[in-house]
């Protein structure tokens, strides 16, 4: 007898689908992010990765669903999404608040008792984040998204566009603005590896190097060129990053 088909998860975004898969590396998108932005980075990586990229609720193809205002409920969703998976050696990598669900998803995994994955890549953000304002109006919201030079800025100028994305956007930055990581929270047995650009305006090198205090596994920390998204034109060399052998460098 057959075993059943499991139910696709609206988590889950899966860009390849490998007919062996012998890797996962699953990307957290950036507030007001989708899985759409990881899309490409299929191109970059081994066939037998199987790349798999969260999808939050109120974006996209889940864009009716009600959005997830605290990290707590979001972390622990995916959690149990990803808990449900067939288990292969994974990498975790997320972007700026990406980063910050990335480490709490891990967090959930492992005290769960998982232990497949292997190494968390941390990206555009120091472990305590970057201290906003308590309360953002929409022009806050989009000033502060065109501050940070996203690739999809340019859209908040057609006021139909801005009003169907400003909600999720908003919503994404009240989460991230509430969270604070818990500093009793148990170290993780995953490989950290940070990385950011040169010149991101939220978070300086020596800020990204603290994500060494959150693992006893090995660390590792990445500078490259650019801005808060410099991951957009070096989507090449982050995949591959992401899926080196974790390795200690000095920081």
């Amino acid at each position: 007898m057959p075993l059943p088909v499991p139910t696709p998860s609206p988590y889950l975004t899966r860009h390849t689908r490998p007919e062996r898969p012998a890797r996962r590396l699953v990307c957290f998108p950036h507030a007001g992010g989708a899985a759409s932005f990881y899309r490409s980075w299929g191109r970059y990586l081994d066939p037998s990765v199987e790349l798999t990229a969260i999808q939050y609720p109120g974006r996209e193809n889940r864009f009716r669903e009600p959005l997830v205002p605290a990290m707590d409920p979001l972390a622990s969703a995916v959690a149990e999404e990803l808990l449900a998976l067939p288990e292969l050696p994974t990498v975790f990598f997320g972007h700026s608040m990406g980063a910050a669900v990335a480490y709490e998803t891990l967090l959930r995994l492992e005290g769960a008792g998982a232990g497949h994955v292997t190494r968390l890549c941390v990206s555009g953000r120091s472990p305590d984040g970057f201290a906003g304002p308590a309360v953002r109006t929409d022009d806050e919201v989009v000033a502060a998204v065109r501050s940070l030079g996203g690739t999809n800025a340019a859209v908040f100028n057609d006021p139909d566009l801005r009003e169907l994305l400003l909600p999720a956007i908003r919503n994404d930055y009240r989460l991230i603005d509430d969270y604070r990581r818990r500093p009793d929270a148990p170290l993780l047995r995953a490989a950290v590896h940070a990385l950011t650009g040169d010149r991101d305006p939220q978070v300086t090198p020596d800020e990204a190097a603290g994500w060494r205090a959150v693992t006893s596994g090995a660390f590792s920390l990445t500078v490259l060129k650019g801005g808060h998204f410099y991951l957009v034109p070096e989507a090449e060399q982050v995949a591959r990053i992401a899926m080196e052998p974790a390795r200690s460098l000095p920081v």
